[in-house]
């Protein structure tokens, strides 16, 4: 942390402008020599000549210094903005390290932004992800966390735990201080309504995974029943091959689309049925598959045939993941003379439509399901990591009920250390003072 550290901000390409980023105690020395002034105004915007250790000119650049720990990394920083291209930023790159600068590993900013206390975790995940946004309401969702949204849910989390802890250790180690006697009822319903929030914003944000990720859109349905087809029309080329012949997509087939404001990958899978030919049999297992991991399925049924087994077996595959993962139902080929049976698709309510000729209304679909509500009020958390950790604090939560309930408070406040240390792992570490100041702060003891 104590050598100064450089790298080129911008993506590589060509560009109007192109920025290198100093951080560390020696920025402020390295761009005086650079710009050969005597001084830079911190926070002002500064136009100057940039040269090499040789006196050569580089380019003429605008140089800014932000004095720590006012900073992005709470570090001296300073940024060259100068012309873009690569030629110019890496040699304004090279000048920095034959000054003494070092190449920054990547991530290196943030690390040092986090450690100096700029950021908690979740604004320094939430940098990262906001960089590979699929769509504006990801991008909204995350500038929202870089705000903080994310760490006061958690630190409120996070306070009313420490509450309960402290409660548990004063009945333990302080049972003659006068304390009021409904207080395991009170850790009881404060415990219930802990669990309910966090078990929201858990299911809130398993179904909404796609928003981070993009989502993943498989569809499905038996062979000849317009798969290929539905997916050539959403990509507007003919991207997957279009035949009378059953069989003919024998696997799975991906790409991807944009459809509103949503990045989406697209499945096109194999014609599910009970197939003979081995290899057929391969892509129909990865078609069912392809269901497990998606986010969102359209399944397809042929407005002109009888409905049959392989459709039978399309509407079991949808009774069995509907609980999981929402499906758009299609009845395709409306163009042509009605056989399918309407009515035993009465249920899912299909969309009708011929995938030859509009689209629209599976697009319009798609994009409601997809589409995050703003004024949700659940949180969402937007890595696996967040998800994992506060299903373990829910567990941790959970296993604390019985020893609450037995008055095995030893053990219940174990599961509550627990839980606090998962919880508290979205943010930043938990620290056992923590706990020692609500204790003694919210009960006045040792007077």
């Amino acid at each position: 942390m104590n050598h100064t550290i450089v790298a080129i901000a911008t993506a590589h390409g060509v560009g109007s402008i192109a920025i290198v980023r100093l951080s560390g105690q020696e920025s402020l020395p390295i761009a005086l020599k650079l710009s050969q002034k005597h001084t830079l105004e911190p926070r002002y915007a500064t136009l100057t000549s940039l040269y090499h250790d040789s006196g050569v000119l580089i380019d003429e650049a605008i140089v800014i210094y932000f004095q720590g720990p006012k900073s992005f990394t709470g570090e001296d920083v300073v940024e060259f903005q100068c012309h873009g291209g690569m030629i110019v930023a890496q040699s304004v790159l090279r000048a920095c390290v034959a000054y003494g600068a070092s190449l920054a590993q990547p991530g290196e900013f943030s690390k040092r932004a986090f450690l100096n206390g700029r950021l908690d975790l979740t604004q320094a995940e939430a940098i990262a992800s906001l960089i590979e946004a699929k769509s504006d309401d990801a991008a909204r969702v995350l500038a929202r966390q870089m705000k903080g949204e994310l760490r006061e849910y958690v630190e409120a989390i996070r306070d009313s735990l420490l509450e309960i802890l402290a409660y548990s250790e004063v009945v333990i180690d302080y049972a003659e201080e006068d304390l009021p006697q409904d207080v395991v009822d009170q850790i009881g319903h404060k415990l219930e309504k802990i669990t309910k929030e966090l078990s929201k914003t858990l299911e809130s944000s398993r179904r909404r995974s796609g928003l981070m990720q993009g989502f993943r859109v498989a569809i499905i349905g038996k062979p000849n029943v317009g798969k290929s087809s539905l997916l050539n029309a959403l990509l507007e080329y003919e991207r997957a091959i279009v035949s009378e012949i059953a069989g003919t997509t024998r696997d799975t087939i991906e790409e991807q689309v944009r459809l509103g404001t949503h990045l989406i990958r697209l499945v096109d899978t194999a014609g599910i049925r009970n197939a003979h030919d081995e290899i057929e049999k391969i892509g129909i297992e990865r078609s069912i598959a392809a269901i497990e991991n998606s986010d969102l399925v359209v399944a397809l049924f042929d407005n002109s045939r009888e409905c049959d087994d392989e459709d039978t077996a399309i509407m079991s595959l949808m009774e069995q993941f509907s609980s999981t993962k929402p499906f758009i139902c299609i009845l395709n080929k409306v163009d042509l003379p009605q056989k399918f049976e309407t009515t035993l698709l009465e249920r899912y309510v299909p969309i009708e439509l011929s995938c030859k000729t509009d689209t629209q209304a599976l697009v319009d679909a798609l994009t409601h399901l997809m589409d995050y509500d703003n004024d949700s009020e659940a949180m969402m958390l937007i890595s696996e990591r967040q998800i994992n950790a506060t299903a373990q604090a829910v567990n941790d939560i959970n296993d604390a009920h019985e020893p609450l309930n037995s008055g095995e408070l030893e053990l219940f406040s174990f599961h509550i250390n627990q839980a606090i240390r998962s919880i508290a792992s979205l943010t930043r570490p938990y620290e056992l003072d923590e706990m020692f100041d609500k204790m003694f702060g919210q009960f006045c003891l040792g007077k």
